[in-house]
């Protein structure tokens, strides 16, 4: 029987500071989780109605409310996206690839990481790459 061994990156963060990231994440998780939850709220119908409006207010209510559910819609995509990579993140903090450069193999700095806890890239790798679009 062959034994499969969990391939670690040779350069990484020390537990003690994946489980600093991991706390952070967790936050914004549960940020992102109940912002959702409101939008989905907000594009699902809210409180609001036009029924007791003259009718040219009320055409003019619906229009921004439909704007409204529009860009709200917009803004779920976004946070579900934000959350996926949030869990992605969590994934990578649990194989201890967490904070290392898919392009450098090296570290991603820790303010970087703070900023943006979901990226996979350092800033000369994402410069670099910007340049050749």
């Amino acid at each position: 029987m062959e034994e499969t061994t969990k391939v670690t990156p040779t350069v990484r963060y020390s537990d003690e500071e994946l489980e600093e990231f991991k706390a952070l994440i967790l936050e914004k998780l549960r940020l992102a989780r109940e912002n959702l939850a409101l939008l989905n709220e907000n594009i699902a119908g809210g409180e609001h109605s036009t029924d007791d409006t003259a009718p040219t207010f009320k055409v003019l209510e619906e229009g921004y409310s439909v704007s409204q559910k529009e860009e709200n819609a917009k803004l779920a995509a976004r946070t579900e996206k934000y959350i996926q990579n949030l869990e992605f993140a969590l994934m990578r903090i649990e194989n201890k690839t967490y904070g290392v450069c898919r392009a450098t193999g090296k570290l991603i700095p820790k303010e970087r990481l703070r900023c943006v806890p979901t990226t996979t890239i350092c800033l000369d790798a994402k410069m670099k790459e910007k340049k050749k679009k």
